[in-house]
């Protein structure tokens, strides 16, 4: 059996992220690495590949990073886990309370499809209320129930459930607002991302905040993706808004598993245990929680992010990188079909086929090609070691990967792609 083969025997989807899997790919993509090392992915074979997948967006300086690994590997000597508290995990709640503006108090946790559902259990806690709004642009906030039962996957999760979950279009306060009239009195909470593809457009953010506490609702602000790149301080310091609660993962540690609730201390303290007398809210509560070597390597991170502006050189290297692939796709006279964009510091890049569509096939055809010549880029994630050489070695790729684009555009696609197309990740059948 090859690596793909053995991997589904025993893991349900290959992988234990959906967006890793097989589906997600092109049929020539390497189907598991050994390790990585800047920016760099190997497979045991030691084949390697230029990575801008990093991690799904949680390696921002680059994998292995020496001062990072040590930084954890000293919490691990230091036991890794205690039965209480533990010095560092104080140092780095005291830290990220410190960083973050609207950060009173810290929850934190390994992944953030947790802290995003705790997030959702205060608003719901607080105001006594159920229903929950969230941003239909936004791909993904969790894997409970609250948010898969609102996307075509709902197998599994009641219909009662499913319901009380609602969404309105990014940057459209109009219909947030016909939401909350509709649903009066009942809606606990707001949560969406503050900027994915593109900036939000001036106001809307603070238009939905304002919606919110009209009607006594939480407004709530996922920065899982955005925190750590947009701005040291989330992209709320860069938008200039302060949510109620926010959320942060990703980023926080350079691929060390570890990711926060913030918030108000208002909001954030019903999961505490010092108001005696009041109802408890059991918030989260997770062995793993706190893991020792995970805050040590995010208090490193935050010290290195400090000292090498690293926010500074992801946004110039996005703002390079958008800049002359798009040049490379004019020159071949396919701008229309291919290009990038987003916000600099977070590039997306768009595949058209001839009818200048959102097309899968032809998507799956880039990253088919880009592999073939060394570059992995099922997104594009960068990261601090990303650097001139690895542009120079990127644009290479992409024009060579375009040229066969261009071909394709042409003469069909089915022409020059191998093996299936990949797949969106929420979709109702297989």
């Amino acid at each position: 059996m090859n690596y793909s083969q053995r991997l589904n025997k025993v893991i349900p989807g290959g992988a234990h992220t959906y967006s890793r899997g097989d589906d997600q790919y092109p049929s020539n993509a390497p189907q598991i690495f050994k390790n990585s090392k800047g920016v760099y992915a190997y497979t045991p074979e030691k084949n390697k590949f230029l990575d801008y997948g990093m991690g799904l967006r949680a390696v921002t300086i680059g994998y292995a990073n020496k001062k990072i690994n040590n930084a954890a590997i000293k919490q691990i000597k230091n036991g890794n886990t205690q039965t209480r508290p533990s010095l560092v995990e104080l140092e780095a709640a005291e830290l990220l309370v410190d960083l973050i503006p609207s950060a009173e108090m810290v929850k934190f946790s390994k992944n953030g499809s947790t802290v995003t559902s705790a997030a959702v259990k205060i608003a719901r806690a607080y105001t006594g209320k159920k229903y929950i709004i969230r941003c239909l642009d936004h791909p993904f906030f969790s894997y409970d129930d609250w948010f898969i039962g609102d996307t075509d996957i709902k197998r599994g999760i009641p219909e009662e459930y499913a319901k009380l979950t609602l969404n309105f279009p990014f940057n459209d306060s109009v219909a947030l607002e016909k939401l909350f009239d509709k649903y009066h009195n009942q809606i606990a909470g707001v949560i969406l991302e503050p900027s994915t593809m593109g900036h939000p457009k001036e106001g809307f953010l603070e238009a939905v905040k304002k919606i919110c506490h009209k009607n006594n609702a939480l407004f709530i602000l996922d920065e899982m993706i955005t925190g750590f790149r947009w701005h040291l301080q989330g992209a709320q310091t860069l938008y200039n808004i302060e949510p109620d609660l926010s959320t942060f993962g990703k980023g926080m540690a350079n691929g060390f598993s570890v990711s926060a609730l913030t918030g108000k201390r208002e909001f954030m303290e019903i999961g505490g245990i010092k108001k005696l007398g009041s109802e408890r809210v059991f918030l989260t509560s997770s062995t793993h929680g706190a893991e020792m070597s995970s805050l040590g390597a995010f208090i490193a991170t935050i010290d290195f992010y400090k000292k090498k502006n690293v926010i500074k050189h992801i946004w110039d290297f996005g703002t390079k990188l958008i800049t002359q692939s798009n040049q490379i796709a004019d020159n071949l006279g396919i701008s229309e079909y291919f290009s990038l964009s987003g916000v600099p510091c977070s590039p997306v890049f768009t595949t058209r086929d001839s009818n200048k569509k959102i097309s899968l096939p032809f998507r799956t055809l880039f990253l088919q090609e880009m592999i073939k010549n060394k570059v992995l880029m099922p997104c594009i994630a960068l990261a601090y070691e990303h650097k001139d050489r690895e542009m120079k070695f990127t644009l290479n790729a992409i024009e060579k990967s375009l040229l066969v684009y261009k071909k394709a555009l042409e003469d069909g696609y089915q022409k020059y792609l191998v093996g299936e197309v990949i797949k969106p990740v929420f979709r109702k059948y297989n």
